[in-house]
């Protein structure tokens, strides 16, 4: 069983960046697409950027094109989602979650370990 730490959410304004990390308990993670998810006050759980085992295929979510990048480290089994340009509507508990479906996946459904969470609250 893969378990997800993430790490390295904060309060920022908006405008500024912040880079999330994920990390995974075993060597095996390298094996699974890795999905990161948020959800803002009030708000369901959306997708936000996914890649596959190898980080050679990408996804995003239309909202976050172009201002978020997400890319891997499978020698520290490791996953990072850069976020730039921050706006309040990014405000959300970030998660990231494993999948061993080939991915990149957007539904939530395919990712089968989740980590605990994040905040990112970005101010006006």
């Amino acid at each position: 069983q893969v378990q997800l730490v993430a790490s390295g959410g904060g309060l920022v304004q908006a405008g500024d960046s912040l880079r999330l990390s994920c990390a995974a308990s075993e060597s095996t993670f390298s094996s699974y697409a890795v999905g990161w998810f948020r959800q803002g006050p009030g708000k369901e759980r959306e997708f936000v950027a996914a890649i596959s085992w190898s980080g050679g295929n990408t996804n995003y979510a239309a909202s976050v094109k172009g201002r978020f990048t997400i890319s891997r480290d499978n020698a520290k089994n490791m996953v990072y989602l850069q976020m730039n340009s921050l706006k309040p509507d990014d405000t959300a508990v970030y998660y990231c979650a494993a999948s061993y479906l080939g991915g990149p996946g957007t539904r939530q459904i395919e990712y089968r370990y989740w980590g605990q969470g994040t905040q990112v609250t970005v101010s006006s």
